[in-house]
């Protein structure tokens, strides 16, 4: 596989950071615009794909919306992967090369004993039409353990390849993964079921195909927490134990010790990442018709607008400033396509910053072709505001991954998939630089526009903004209570300079004078631009608190409740669960919840995870 920045955007891309590098700015490293692109309608001309049910938070259902619901055995089944593409023909689990085949076919083998079901989502129950009260079933930790087939459902790991930090990696795939099948819902939405964790498949590597219930916890919640923060994601059903111990070497360091073992299902969409068209285009001439195929069915089943298009002069666009190039984007639907993918990555990597969510494995296998936050490994949100943070003891010393980079390294992994269309004649040189170029500025606007709504500002103001993120990371501020708190502050600028610092006492902590008057500073200037808007506080308050969270799924509050489940007490899942739902609210009686973490979640273990973990 070769990695291609094309020489006209490279140009452009002279003052991206090297991992090492630290961003106290807003990052704004990859977009230097020497003139303004094309007034472009961006998604509006190219509208994405039905994704509402992923990205909008969850909401308790009504005692009505419970009463409603299908049975496991009624649930909609429509394989429509394992009928359009090309499978492998083998249907054994032995680790090999899958040649010329998206997928194998192939059946969840995990021993169990006496399975437990853990939790559930009643949010997902609802997008799949299914009943909640199915969670009460005798026979569901055997349905979710694998251990039993679901009726209807057709099962098999898919085949994808992908860069890991950087390096071509080769054949990856579902190394411990099996999909289910694919539902249609009642609203004609196509949502994919996914068994993490349920044995070995020819992917497997020399690995287990197995999961802990460790990370299996840690899985669920966040694919909930992210989705009530609004940020896209897969989303998980539910959570078993298998009832069997599972040995990992958690730190890579020669002690591994036994786990309680345990799977999740998780749901999306489609699992198809950057990767899935990758292996494909790196295995030369004869697999690059399958880039094609693959192509096809994703346009086809999951961007239909796209083959709706017609020629219109008027979506022409100049690329680069030399040579007068020009891209069509309705002339050509995988150009359209690479954009809309990109734009969509970009809108989640901004949605990750302004929450403070930084991956940990930035692999362009774990790249989801929707643009959803997927493969929850060593993930982490920020306590103390660190643009250098990784959650990921593989990512040191480099930081490749680390919370800084995480628009870069979106960019640099658009670069590999467009490599791979324009291996397959799909996309032109010229159309793969547009696609990131249309990456940098689609980020770049929505990162203002968060950050703009994060401080209550009238307008973006990238002075004030960086001087903000520079103080944070000298004093080591909470990421999410001090955005929290910044609301309390007063359009007032008449507040004695004593006072200015009182709304922000709680999340200011053990500063000394010097740095007293720097924040000060920074507050007197703040107050300024906020009495200029003339939004009353109490808007602007409300404005503020539906985008920076209370509550967020900190890696102490995981290993909280970890603890606890591998006891057999699973109340502390639940209540995590529950909170995480409606981040944004008080939630009288669970401010807990919102606070510092203690002095022992800076332990090996909890702030920090392997990429097996």
């Amino acid at each position: 596989m070769v990695t291609l920045f094309a020489p006209s955007f490279a140009a452009r891309l002279t003052r991206i950071p090297s991992p090492r590098r630290r961003l106290l700015s807003p990052p704004t490293s990859f977009l230097r615009r020497r003139s303004p692109l094309p007034p472009v309608p961006r998604l509006a001309a190219f509208p994405a794909a039905k994704l509402s049910s992923s990205v909008a938070p969850m909401e308790s259902p009504s005692a009505e919306d419970r009463a409603a619901g299908l049975k496991f055995e009624e649930l909609n089944w429509d394989h429509s992967f394992v009928r359009e593409l090309p499978g492998d023909p083998r249907t054994d689990i032995i680790s090999r090369e899958v040649r010329r085949a998206c997928y194998s076919k192939v059946s969840p083998s995990v021993e169990v004993d006496k399975p437990e079901l853990v939790a559930w989502s009643d949010s997902v129950a609802k997008l799949l039409d299914l009943d909640p009260k199915e969670f009460e079933r005798p026979d569901i930790p055997l349905l979710f353990s694998g251990a039993l087939p679901l009726v209807g459902g057709l099962t098999y790991a898919q085949c994808y390849g992908g860069h890991q930090f950087g390096t071509w990696a080769g054949q990856l795939g579902d190394g411990r993964a099996i999909t289910l099948g694919e539902i249609m819902n009642s609203r004609g939405e196509r949502w994919e079921l996914q068994l993490k964790g349920a044995g070995k498949t020819p992917y497997s590597r020399f690995a287990d195909g197995l999961a802990v219930l460790r990370s299996s916890i840690r899985e669920f919640l966040c694919s909930e927490a992210m989705n009530g923060l609004g940020i896209p994601t897969t989303r998980a059903l539910c959570i078993v134990t298998t009832g069997k111990n599972v040995s990992r070497d958690m730190f890579y360091d020669g002690n591994p010790k036994d786990e309680p073992g345990a799977i999740v299902c998780r749901v999306a969409q489609s699992f198809l990442r950057f990767g899935s068209y990758q292996i494909h285009a790196s295995r030369g001439k004869e697999d690059l018709e399958i880039v094609r195929i693959l192509a096809d069915y994703t346009i086809r089943y999951h961007f239909p607008h796209l083959e709706k298009m017609e020629k219109s002069e008027s979506l022409s666009f100049e690329v680069g400033q030399e040579g007068g190039s020009v891209v069509d984007l309705t002339s050509n639907k995988y150009a359209a396509w690479s954009v809309e993918v990109a734009e969509r990555t970009a809108s989640l990597v901004a949605g990750w910053q302004g929450v403070g969510f930084t991956h940990g494995v930035l692999n362009t296998d774990n790249m989801s072709i929707l643009g959803l936050t997927i493969d929850y490994g060593p993930f982490g949100f920020l306590d103390a505001f660190d643009p250098s943070y990784t959650p990921n003891t593989t990512d040191l010393p480099g930081r490749r991954y680390c919370f800084a980079n995480q628009p870069d390294i979106g960019l640099w992994n658009i670069a590999q998939f467009t490599t791979a269309l324009m291996a397959a004649n799909l996309i032109s040189k010229d159309e793969a630089n547009y696609t990131m170029e249309r990456y940098g500025n689609k980020f770049m606007d929505e990162y203002q526009s968060i950050m703009t709504r994060k401080l209550g500002l009238p307008k973006y103001n990238k002075q004030l903004i960086s001087k903000l993120l520079n103080n944070m990371a000298v004093d080591k501020v909470d990421y999410t209570n001090f955005f929290r708190a910044l609301s309390n502050i007063k359009a007032d600028t008449t507040i004695p300079e004593s006072e200015l610092l009182v709304p922000l006492k709680s999340v200011l902590l053990d500063i000394g004078k010097e740095r007293k008057e720097a924040w000060t500073s920074w507050v007197q200037t703040y107050i300024q631009e906020l009495a200029s808007s003339g939004v009353p506080d109490d808007e602007r308050k409300a404005v503020m608190n539906s985008v920076n969270p209370k509550y967020i799924l900190r890696n102490y509050l995981c290993q909280s409740a970890i603890d606890t489940a591998e006891q057999g007490d699973y109340a502390e899942v639940w209540r995590l669960l529950k909170v995480m739902q409606n981040p944004y609210e008080e939630q009288p009686g669970m401010e807990k919840y919102a606070r510092l973490p203690p002095a022992w979640a800076y332990r090996p273990g909890v702030c920090m995870l392997s990429c097996s973990s």
